[in-house]
């Protein structure tokens, strides 16, 4: 498994925005053979034939059975991470130094981003020298920001009453220093025209990204600590499950997705409350001749396993845990539960991943939040809702989460890839 873990390395460190990743996600689909589809041609699919689809920072893969399907298992996870997002005029200046202005994207744990070297990444449209428009993506690591806190001697008491961070005044980047008067958008193009040669940059979605390589910690390097583990990790787990895979099912189509936006709310035309997912099976039913009335049977026969990071308990914080259901790292893959399905596991659903966890002697854990703290929620909840599968939520336990550094175990990763690998080759 080894090389699998040298994988994900490479996977975290060039895959710094969703969109990054997806493209990662395709050059590995397309060395297993899945043939790359677009959603504006007409589709001609055969049956035991693999293929995957992009649509921006979200991307679906899918394995054809030999015969008609009857079932589909689906493996689903999310691309994007809590950050700090570029403001469509960044730039501005402030005595001699020259910041970016910055808005907050998800839920970052805010004072981690402080005292960091940062790089910029995401995607740009620009105009050639022919006036076409031209996407690119761009990892601009050449010039790295900063986010300084304040020194102590001007806050006392910070170390007392804790750190209070305004989104708006105390979150913008130090890019460099400069005397001249420039307009909002010269210094921004001026980095871009370092890595890409165009005639006008029209627009952007940039992130500002933890320039620190992932690292293996612990005694034996049993741990992984990165930024965007959540949900990086899982997404990695269910791309490498499609590889292990020795052959296509007879009956069950295999599926994997991987939305956008997850982070905040997944209310856009790449997140799981968009039309993608039963798009797509539409697509399929039709390219095999499938009636409507085949397509929701086979909706009813299936099964998605939502896959997202779940919280390990911090030594430090033990009250934060509700006191019979603690995860722990190294312990085994997470079944998370809400009453009131912010996670969407079920008797039937958990029942699945328990009985494959016994039968692979995999271990596992049980995880509620304390019932007076507010709880998360995964692409998961919002799948069934809108396709009425059968769905569970599961996860590989973390520390820190939706901090710019999170830590997870090297084995519970291991596990995770293992029981979906077993899921979609006897699902």
């Amino acid at each position: 498994m080894s090389h699998i873990l040298t994988d994900l390395k490479a996977f975290l460190e060039t895959s710094p925005t969703s969109w990054h990743a997806v493209k990662e996600i395709g050059n590995r689909l397309a060395i297993r053979e899945f043939q790359p589809l677009h959603e504006e041609e007409k589709w001609q699919l055969q049956l035991g034939k693999k293929y995957f689809v992009i649509r921006g920072g979200a991307l679906c893969a899918f394995c054809l059975p030999e015969k008609t399907p009857h079932q589909a298992i689906i493996l689903a996870s999310h691309t994007d991470s809590p950050a700090l997002k570029l403001k469509p005029l960044p730039a501005f200046q402030k005595a001699n130094m020259i910041q970016f202005g910055v808005e907050v994207y998800g839920a970052p744990l805010l004072s981690s981003w402080l005292n960091r070297d940062l790089a910029l990444a995401g995607r740009v449209v620009i105009s050639n020298s022919s006036g076409e428009l031209e996407e690119r993506l761009v990892f601009l690591d050449d010039a790295l920001l900063f986010i300084p806190q304040l020194a102590i001697h001007l806050d006392r008491e910070v170390n007392e009453k804790g750190l209070h961070l305004n989104k708006q005044e105390h979150l913008s980047p130090i890019v460099g220093l400069s005397d001249e008067q420039t307009t909002p958008l010269d210094t921004l193009e001026k980095l871009l025209r370092r890595h890409l040669s165009f005639h006008s940059l029209l627009s952007f979605e940039l992130f500002l990204v933890p320039h620190e390589p992932c690292r293996f910690l612990g005694l034996e390097n049993e741990m992984l600590a990165s930024y965007r583990l959540d949900n990086l990790a899982s997404t990695h787990a269910c791309l490498s499950a499609f590889g292990l895979l020795d052959n296509s099912s007879p009956h069950g189509l295999q599926m994997g997705l991987f939305f956008d936006n997850e982070e905040i709310g997944s209310h856009s035309k790449e997140g799981a409350a968009s039309p993608f997912l039963n798009g797509i099976l539409e697509r399929i039913s039709h390219c095999l001749q499938m009636d409507a009335e085949d397509l929701m049977r086979l909706k009813h026969n299936s099964l998605c396993v939502s896959a997202d990071m779940a919280h390990a308990l911090n030594p430090n914080y033990p009250k934060k845990h509700e006191p019979h259901h603690i995860p722990l790292l190294g312990k085994g893959i997470v079944l998370k539960y809400n009453a009131n399905q912010k996670y969407a596991s079920n008797a039937h659903s958990a029942a699945v991943i328990i009985q494959a966890c016994q039968q692979l002697n995999l271990p596992y854990q049980s995880y509620v939040c304390r019932s007076d703290i507010p709880c998360g929620s995964t692409v998961g909840p919002v799948i069934a809702q809108n396709t009425g599968i059968n769905t569970v939520d599961i996860g590989c336990p973390q520390l820190s989460m939706h901090s710019s550094r999170e830590v997870m175990a090297v084995q519970d990763y291991l596990d995770m890839v293992h029981l979906l690998t077993h899921l979609l080759q006897n699902g």
